[in-house]
């Protein structure tokens, strides 16, 4: 019994949130060592998260957490863009995660959603810096104007993205409630290590989405 074949994906510019993660999925599946190597500077972050005491935590993860986070975002969306990581890159995706950072580290409840707002609104500065070349302040206004073509595409993008992480990262707690404390903070470790990539590569993919929108409605 033949399978018919899947519809080709639908262009950037008309692309859906689902179509947003599968594309994610497959960018990491051709990518595949790649990713996790981008996944370890976020892995040791949890690490250092759950291991150190409170003051050294409250110093230690916005920092060094903020670095690492940092680092890994502006490879991921090197990858994302076919480009290569810029030293503006670098510094933008450390200012912009940073607030991801802070509010791990100080459990502000209700804050989880508007700091994704935020990071929808201003994280793509970080792909335009590499696919464009552009300066700090040049990119950080480049990456306001590409969430704005479509915010709710950008912000759903992002949302959904955490969301599979998070129901991912559940089940694995689940299967492993059982287990000792060092089995559990293996798994969190690996958790981190194979699904934060996810995020960091689908945000950089989104730039092509806001990218491709931009251009039609100019071109209109």
């Amino acid at each position: 019994m033949s399978r018919e074949p899947l519809p080709p994906p639908l262009p950037p510019e008309t692309r859906t949130v689902g179509q947003l993660v599968a594309e994610t999925l497959k960018l990491y599946g051709n990518h595949f060592w790649l990713a996790l190597a981008i996944g370890v500077g976020p892995a040791l972050v949890g690490v250092l998260q759950a291991e150190l005491d409170d003051w050294p935590r409250l110093v230690v993860v916005p920092t060094v957490g903020s670095l690492l986070w940092g680092g890994a975002y502006a490879v991921a969306a090197a990858v994302a863009t076919g480009g290569k990581p810029t030293r503006t890159s670098f510094l933008l995706a450390v200012l912009l995660l940073l607030p991801f950072l802070l509010q791990r580290t100080f459990v502000l409840p209700g804050f989880d959603l508007p700091v994704l707002a935020v990071f929808a609104l201003t994280g793509l500065a970080v792909p335009a810096a590499i696919a464009e070349r552009l300066g700090l302040w040049a990119a950080l206004r480049r990456g306001v104007q590409l969430a704005r073509a479509d915010y709710i595409h950008a912000l759903g993008s992002l949302a959904t993205l955490v969301i599979v992480i998070f129901l991912t990262g559940l089940v694995l707690f689940f299967l492993l409630q059982e287990s000792g404390d060092s089995t559990i903070r293996v798994a969190a470790f690996l958790a981190l290590l194979v699904l934060s990539p996810l995020f960091l590569l689908g945000a950089g993919l989104l730039y092509a989405d806001q990218e491709a929108r931009v251009r039609s409605r100019s071109a209109t």
